[in-house]
Order: C-alpha cells, then sequence, then structure tokens
C-alpha cells in the first residue's frame, strides 16, 4: 500500500480527505500539532473506515522536528499539505504569525521532499487568490489579485515556492487545489467541522444558532449588487472536496499530469446567496433561523464562484452533492456535538 503523508490530517478538510484516501486503499500517517483540532477526530476515522491511521503530534514549524520524521518514513510516496493558520481576521491581527507558520512550514517539508528522487505533493489552496474576479464563473486563467489578508498572501506566496521549486527539480510535481467554500459533515456524522472558539464561517454559525449556542446569526449587508442583495459564494461539500484530492493525487502518482505544477479550482460551479444558504439550512432543518441584517464587512468580496471545467474534464472529478444535502449533514453533525 502506497503510504501518503497529510499534514493537518485532523483538521476540517483534512480529516474528509484522510477518511477518503483509507477508502481508496492508501495507507496514511497524519501530521497534526492539534492547534485546530483534537485528537478525537481519530476516533472519527476509525469509526468510518475500521482503519486507524498513524499519527504524530508535530509541529512543522520546527525545522529539526520535521527532518527528524522524514528521515524516519522514507516510505512516504506523496504528501497532501493542509497544516495552515486559516483565520482571514486573524491573520490581519497577527500577520507576523500567518507568515510564520504558513509559509516556514510549507518550505521545511518542500526542502525534505526535494532531497527525494521523486515526490508528489498536493497543496491546499484557495479561491482567495483571485480577489474580486473581474468576471464570472471564475477559470483558473483568471489572474490572481493583490491579497485582501495575510492569511490570503500566504495562499499565493505558497503557490509561487511550489512553482519555483517544479521548476528546479523536475522530479518534484506538484498539483494546487483552490478550493471555494466548503461546507457539510461526513454522512456517517463522525466527523464535521469543530471550530474551535466563535465560528468564523457562515454554516457552522447558522447551525450554532440553531443550536442555541449562539443567539443570533448577523448577515454582513444586503445592498450587494446581486440578486437578493446578499454575497454569493460557491459552497462545496466537503465530501466532494476530499474526493477530488484522491484523484489528484493518483493523476501524479500515475503521471497523468500534463506539467510538473498543476492547478485546478474545486467548486459546484453554482454561487448562492448568504440568505439562499439560509433558507437551505431552513428547509432541511424545519428550524427558523434567528438573524439580522447587519452593515457589510470590511473585504468582503460581492461573488466568488468556480468554472469547473478544467477539473471536470481533465480529472475526471465533479461535485455531486448539493446545497441542501450539505446543510442537512452539518445540522446532523451538529447535533452529535
Amino acid at each position: 500500500m502506497s503510504k501518503i503523508l497529510v499534514t493537518g490530517g485532523l483538521g476540517f478538510i483534512g480529516s474528509h480527505t484522510v477518511v477518503e484516501l483509507q477508502n481508496a486503499g492508501f495507507k496514511v500517517i497524519i501530521i497534526d500539532n492539534l492547534s485546530n483540532a483534537t485528537e478525537n477526530v481519530l476516533n472519527g476515522i476509525t469509526a468510518i473506515t475500521s482503519i486507524t491511521p498513524e499519527f504524530e503530534n508535530l509541529d512543522l514549524k520546527n525545522k529539526e522536528q520535521t527532518k527528524t520524521f522524514f528521515k524516519k518514513h522514507q516510505d512516504i510516496v506523496g504528501v497532501i499539505h493542509f497544516a495552515a493558520y486559516k483565520a482571514v481576521g486573524e491573520s490581519v491581527k497577527s500577520p507576523l504569525t500567518y507568515y510564520e507558520n504558513n509559509v516556514n512550514s510549507l518550505v521545511y517539508v518542500l526542502q525534505e521532499l526535494n532531497k527525494k528522487a521523486v515526490s508528489h505533493f498536493i497543496f491546499s489552496s484557495s479561491c482567495t487568490v483571485y480577489g474580486q474576479a473581474d468576471s464570472m464563473p471564475i477559470t483558473e486563467l483568471a489572474p490572481t489579485k493583490p491579497a485582501e489578508s495575510p492569511y490570503g498572501n500566504t495562499k499565493k506566496i505558497g503557490e509561487a515556492i511550489i512553482e519555483d521549486l517544479t521548476k528546479s527539480n523536475a522530479n518534484f510535481k506538484a498539483i494546487a487545489l483552490r478550493y471555494f467554500n466548503p461546507i457539510g459533515a461526513h454522512q456517517s456524522s463522525k466527523i464535521g467541522e469543530l471550530p474551535i472558539g466563535v465560528p468564523l464561517n457562515l454554516v457552522p454559525y447558522i447551525t450554532q444558532t440553531a443550536a442555541g449556542k449562539r443567539e443570533q446569526l448577523s448577515v454582513f449587508g444586503d445592498n450587494y449588487p446581486t440578486p437578493d442583495g446578499t454575497c454569493i459564494r460557491d459552497y462545496i461539500h466537503v465530501v466532494d472536496l476530499a474526493k477530488a484530492h484522491v484523484i489528484a493525487l493518483q493523476r501524479l502518482l500515475e503521471n497523468k499530469n500534463d506539467t510538473n505544477f498543476e492547478i485546478f479550482n474545486l467548486g459546484t460551479g453554482k454561487g448562492s446567496s448568504v440568505l439562499e444558504v439560509i433558507q437551505s439550512f431552513e428547509r432541511v432543518s424545519n428550524q427558523k433561523l434567528n438573524y439580522k441584517i447587519v452593515d457589510r464587512r470590511d473585504g468582503d468580496v460581492v461573488e466568488a464562484y468556480a468554472n469547473t471545467t478544467k477539473a471536470n474534464t481533465v480529472l475526471g472529478w465533479k461535485a455531486k452533492l448539493s446545497l441542501d444535502d450539505a446543510m442537512l449533514s452539518a445540522w446532523k453533525w451538529e447535533q452529535t456535538l
């Protein structure tokens, strides 16, 4: 069995990807420093797949520990790199913390992979690199814009570092997956999104409000130039997203990549407004949500949704689960907490 390293593998997207990797027959080892996850997630992964992945509590900012890890695990054939801080607002307040964590840890992992005869690397990137795109839907050829936040900038810098490495080392192959807005939970309700503290994403705030953990949901602005005045995003079910990582990894392992650095958008190809997400939740949960319209938030783009033609045709991957599927799975997961 091919051994795959998943960094940040106990996080929201990481844990769902570990499940899909194990279901596809890969042997998985997880690195996580538990800064935004708990070791209990391992129990959920095991309950779903009947396999407990190997786990090391390790901070990839520690260069020596990272070196030691790779010396010990020389049989790793591919890496899926999720480990990063991801809160936009927090990154604005603490930019150096974000650059140190997101950039240094990436570089230290790549330095070790650069020593190997052949390396296969999947990078967890983001549609934030597009900023407010000039036209919708957004294709991979859309220009990247100056980042709205240090978090977004670390994704742009990360992609540039990886691309430079693929140019200098012909044996290093990488794919950057630019996600739109991952939501939902595994259908088993054994793993899902588990924000530590106040949720910064819309869907966990919705489910926590409905569950009585939050008093009210704030909808930031209803005067945007959109059909209902609220911002539009492309919400993709995390299980669909996780499956794309496995397909991208297999593409590299089977030498099907066209170039040593490829980029794919991952989304549904459809934009949904904040009010449409709320309506979907109310429909599937039979709950009336307590929300109010408040002032716009700085830095929010009006709309962002993906053109997924490249992922559909080149990767042979397509999002299959609907917004209602995602909202129902998120609500079922919330009720287990």
